[in-house]
């Protein structure tokens, strides 16, 4: 009897089958195509729209100054993250913006026993022979970064002095509102200071990186129009604008293509102020410019760094000689961060600060 019956049920039972199969599959993909379509729009038209006319996420994103990394650092302590001879200590700019700094000594005087205070320690600036860095980083983290920290110790084994600070909203410099003319005006004090202290004693150069090569080129601009300049100015991984930056910049690709995205990502950066136009600073420099950028870069395109190259020496075509650029191969895998452990770095920064000092022709 069940014999007799089952190909009935079979042929009865199939095509049920098949049909609930393809309802599921069927809603299935209907429910695909909703989320789709939903994760679209959010992507490419809430988020740009958001970002179009939100200057605070304009800000969040050009400086990330919202991550903290490392985490739970005491930057009061540098010998916590491995610095031997450093101070902490605080400048209030003109503007009442306190900004948090370090003070690293020179290898040469590491056995001295100077005083941890903030007498001793200026008056080693104010007498400093050997040359003096200030360091201006890039956006994320804070002085304590272990990427800089690792180039603040390069600097020691040279035997330079090192002043390092987090502009404002950064580390424990006072949340101010951030800005390019804020971050540059905080730069620029802390410059002015280190120039009025050492007071010609010894070379100052200054050290900019990623987004602080923006930075810096524009506070040395600002100074030149004083009739100010440091011995030098070093730019690791550097872009030549932000316009460029940011369409060449990886995340970008996935919006680039979009007939708004200059409209709608680019333009309004420009319209609330947020430029650093290096190409154009350059020219004002008036000193010395080392430009050092590895070819595996995939934050910072290296394309960027050729462009700036090449546009400072057209704006300092009767002197061009005082411009250079090092180009580090891509095998190295130093990419963005880590130009400081290139075996050839120590002996490019001497070479450029011997010859920078001495006002010899590079």
């Amino acid at each position: 009897m069940r014999a007799i019956h089952l190909p009935f049920c079979l042929a009865t039972m199939v095509p049920v089958i098949v049909a609930d199969f393809w309802y599921c599959n069927g809603a299935f993909l209907l429910w695909t195509m909703r989320i789709s379509i939903c994760i679209y729009i959010f992507l490419f038209g809430l988020l740009p729209l958001v970002f179009r006319y939100s200057y605070e996420v304009q800000k969040k994103i050009l400086f990330l100054n919202f991550v903290h990394w490392p985490l739970d650092i005491d930057l009061t302590k540098p010998d916590t993250v491995g610095l031997k001879g450093a101070r902490n200590f605080y400048l209030t700019t003109d503007e009442n913006v306190k900004i948090g700094a370090w003070q690293l000594l020179p290898e040469s005087l590491l056995d001295q026993n100077i005083p941890d205070n903030s007498e001793a320690y200026e008056t080693v600036l104010r007498k400093a022979k050997r040359p003096v860095f200030l360091y201006m980083h890039g956006n994320s983290g804070n002085r304590a970064s272990s990427h800089r920290v690792e180039l603040y110790q390069l600097f020691q084994r040279l035997d330079f002095h090192v002043i390092c600070f987090d502009y404002r909203s950064y580390g424990d410099s006072d949340n101010v509102d951030l800005s390019e003319i804020g971050v540059v005006s905080d730069s620029k004090f802390v410059l002015e200071w280190l120039l009025k202290l050492v007071n010609n004693s010894a070379p100052v150069f200054v050290w900019g990186h990623s987004l602080g090569t923006g930075v810096s080129s524009h506070v040395l601009a600002i100074l030149a129009n004083k009739g100010m300049s440091p011995a030098g100015l070093f730019l690791e991984s550097p872009f030549n604008n932000l316009a460029d930056e940011i369409t060449e910049h990886p995340l970008a690709r996935i919006f680039k293509h979009l007939p708004w995205f200059n409209w709608i990502i680019v333009q309004p950066l420009y319209e609330n102020g947020l430029r650093f136009e290096s190409d154009q600073h350059i020219g004002h420099i008036l000193c010395p410019v080392m430009i050092l950028h590895a070819e595996d870069d995939n934050v910072v395109p290296y394309s960027l760094g050729e462009k700036l190259f090449i546009a400072a020496k057209s704006l300092h075509v009767t002197d061009m000689q005082r411009i250079q650029m090092t180009s580090i191969n891509a095998t190295y895998g130093l990419g963005h961060k880590y130009i400081c452990r290139y075996k050839e770095l120590p002996r490019i920064i001497e070479n450029f600060v011997a010859q920078s000092s001495d006002g010899t022709t590079i």
